[in-house]
């Protein structure tokens, strides 16, 4: 058993943080709100910390989830921050999709950082099946990967520190056009007057199918978006992006326009809901 601390309870890291008690670890938590870390702890019987820096203190390995660059940043380097805390033998695992450059930071103040994040969403978290792409040093990775096991299908340690937010980034380059491109497809089958049900059972068994095609063609037909990867996460992690092409000189013009197209569905009021909610911004 290993004495964790897991900064940030939310749809993520809460059953994340979860799966660290039920594989035998002793874990204390720190959520900004604390009544979420409160109900973390009643649900799944671990502690709660005041600060980072108390969750912090005497751990073998520190988890992080929170929300972005700057929430990354305080948590890690602010007043009761958990580094100042930090055991010079703990390792430090970051789940938070953020940018590539803070990651290189985190790893510039302290040797055993691994920028850790996931793919897989809130279900994924849930069921322990999530896919973590990891930047950070080998001796980093071999005192995080058994950790990170309690809650992954897949951890691939791709490169140094950066390379785990950089590679979230292409997952999400990727996914941004596939969803564009099932939301299109489903309008038009709709505007032919195509049963959507046989459409979905004939062309989802070969090479159009996709994780989003699977999964979410079902929902949008029903016009149902209130769950899973919200629309202004996807443009948080696309701006993060756009914004890491913009220093290394890729072109990203389908991820740029899907972006833009995120951005009608704010306007329409579908901030909060299910990415695939862009299929709304299409007549039928």
């Amino acid at each position: 058993m290993a004495k964790l601390a897991f900064i940030g309870t939310g749809v993520m890291g809460a059953p994340m943080a979860g799966h660290l008690v039920a594989a035998g670890h002793d874990v204390t938590v720190y959520n900004r709100t604390q009544a979420k870390a409160l109900a973390w702890a009643d649900k799944y019987g671990g502690s709660v910390a005041d600060t980072p820096a108390a969750a912090a203190k005497n751990a073998d390995a520190v988890f992080a989830c929170v929300g972005n660059d700057d929430d990354l940043a305080l948590v890690t380097l602010g007043e009761d921050g958990a580094f100042a805390a930090m055991r010079d033998d703990a390792v430090f695992v970051d789940h938070t999709t953020v940018s590539a450059s803070i990651a290189r930071r985190l790893a510039g103040e302290r040797a055993l950082v691994v920028d850790a994040p996931v793919s897989g969403g809130q279900a994924g978290a849930e069921n322990g099946k999530l896919s973590i792409m990891c930047g950070g040093s080998a001796e980093a990775m071999a005192k995080a990967e058994p950790f990170m096991q309690a809650y992954a299908l897949r951890v691939v340690h791709v490169g140094e520190a950066g390379a785990g937010q950089t590679t979230k980034m292409c997952n999400q380059i990727a996914i941004a056009g596939v969803i564009q491109g099932v939301a299109e497809s489903l309008r038009f089958a709709q505007n032919s007057g195509l049963d959507l049900d046989k459409v979905f059972e004939a062309i989802s068994g070969g090479a159009a199918q996709s994780w989003q095609m699977v999964n979410r063609w079902p929902t949008m037909a029903k016009d149902e978006f209130d769950f899973g990867f919200a629309v202004d996460w996807m443009r948080k992690d696309l701006g993060l992006a756009l914004d890491e092409a913009r220093r290394n000189g890729a072109v990203l013009p389908v991820a740029a326009l899907v972006d833009q197209f995120y951005a009608d569905v704010q306007a329409m009021g579908g901030a909060r809901q299910d990415t695939s909610a862009l299929v709304r911004r299409l007549p039928k």
